[in-house]
């Protein structure tokens, strides 16, 4: 795979033509809507055999082959070339596919109320590439009971594609996370044992094969309250053959006070077979526009998790979305963003005739635009690049793999990066 950014004056049929592949090929793997109208600065994937260099000024093939992890004489022998000749700037380069490591990929999908026909089908497009799909979410009440999610026929469509079912217990009340509710189970040994006995039996009747816990905002004092609860629910579920997972708060230290004190990443580590790290929402509703997964913060979050916790249980955490902000720009009283998925926002980049840039520290696109009504705009998003840049933190950490929220957010170059970056492991 290649990815190309869209520079000004090129189409479709220019840039098909520069890697030998058809327009119709492009359009396709991207979902372009309309293939005669490109964004500047769009970054759009390829679908070719291996990828393409441009030579830069000062490079040669030993540092080109160093960066590809190739050997000189290898790079020169796939380009006819002898291996001591000097590249010209501009020079392509062929790339050949490199060895894939295998990862397990975890994939949130959130039914409403009913489980709509066009959630079926994004299901079925997208079991293959999983290894897990987690039901989000079975809401736990304070005698252990549960609030079902709506889940129709999806648990069977994943198994059928050889995808584990994780069940997603939250702490969500009154459609909130709430450390109260959490506290309450936490200090509650009856209705925590009618909890785990309920998640057991819902387990076995629907087939989940993975219980994985998404407590979220809970009391720093609650801290080893929540590890002990963790150790009491694996020695359950795993009695009766379920896998523990959990997801835990972006930390780059071990803080102990505020929102995200009670996720102890050495003890979870410990006790849970994955957990996966919630590395997104730096830029969200109410904040000032900018990146919602910056490289730079995401890289800090994952080399203090390896520190502490095995590589082998670690999903990296990445959203399929953007945001929309309207200036004046939170928290200055202006109005929360707007969740854009990536496809979306190129949609709104064309319509607005907004040209796409990208920031290199944080590793993500944005544009800004003016609306009918005359208000300032900012969007961040996710793209090609972006998603390439998580892809490759994965494998210089060696990380267990990827953890996506959510499914129904169309961002298709991710499918086709993840597929080209990675073999997917399967488990049942």
């Amino acid at each position: 795979m290649q990815i190309h950014v869209v520079r000004r004056g090129q189409s479709l049929y220019s840039i098909a033509a520069i890697y030998g592949t058809s327009v119709q090929s492009i359009a396709q793997a991207n979902e372009l809507p309309d293939p005669s109208r490109l964004v500047v600065g769009q970054a759009l994937v390829i679908p070719i055999t291996g990828s393409y260099h441009w030579v830069q000024r000062g490079q040669s093939l030993s540092s080109i082959a160093r960066i590809y992890g190739l050997s000189v004489n290898e790079l020169a022998r796939i380009n006819n070339l002898p291996a001591s000749s000097s590249l010209r700037i501009g020079q392509r380069l062929y790339i050949p596919p490199r060895p894939k490591p295998t990862i397990d990929a975890l994939l949130y999908v959130e039914p409403q109320a009913t489980v709509s026909q066009a959630m079926i089908n994004e299901v079925r497009n997208r079991v293959g590439s999983l290894t897990y799909l987690a039901m989000f979410s079975y809401q736990m009440n304070r005698d252990g009971s549960l609030i079902a999610p709506s889940i129709d026929g999806i648990p069977a469509i994943a198994s059928a594609a050889g995808t584990v079912n994780a069940m997603v217990v939250s702490n969500l009340e009154e459609y909130r996370f709430s450390p109260d509710l959490a506290h309450a189970i936490f200090t509650n040994d009856a209705a925590q044992n009618q909890l785990f006995g309920n998640i057991i039996q819902v387990a076995n009747d629907v087939g989940y094969g993975d219980i994985h816990f998404d407590f979220e905002l809970l009391l720093p004092e609650d801290r080893e309250l929540y590890n002990t609860f963790l150790r009491r629910a694996r020695d359950r579920f795993h009695a009766a053959g379920l896998m523990l997972s959990n997801a835990i708060a972006p930390k780059a230290s071990d803080v102990t006070t505020g929102i995200y004190g009670a996720h102890d990443y050495a003890a979870i580590g410990s006790i849970v077979d994955l957990t996966a790290l919630m590395t997104y929402e730096w830029g969200y509703t109410y904040s000032e526009p900018q990146a919602v997964s910056p490289i730079g913060p995401v890289r800090n979050v994952v080399r203090y998790a390896v520190s502490v916790i095995p590589r082998d249980k670690i999903l990296l955490g990445q959203n399929l979305y953007g945001y929309d902000w309207t200036a004046p720009y939170p928290p200055a009283g202006g109005p929360p963003a707007r969740a854009v998925s990536p496809q979306q926002a190129i949609a709104i980049a064309l319509r607005e005739n907004a040209e796409i840039q990208y920031d290199n520290e944080a590793q993500a696109p944005f544009f800004r635009y003016i609306d009918a009504a005359g208000l300032q705009h900012e969007v961040w998003f996710e793209d090609a690049r972006s998603i390439q840049a998580k892809f490759d933190l994965i494998k210089q950490f060696g990380l267990r793999g990827i953890m996506y929220w959510k499914l129904g957010l169309a961002f298709p170059q991710n499918w086709l990066l993840l597929q080209d970056n990675f073999t997917i492991r399967k488990r049942s």
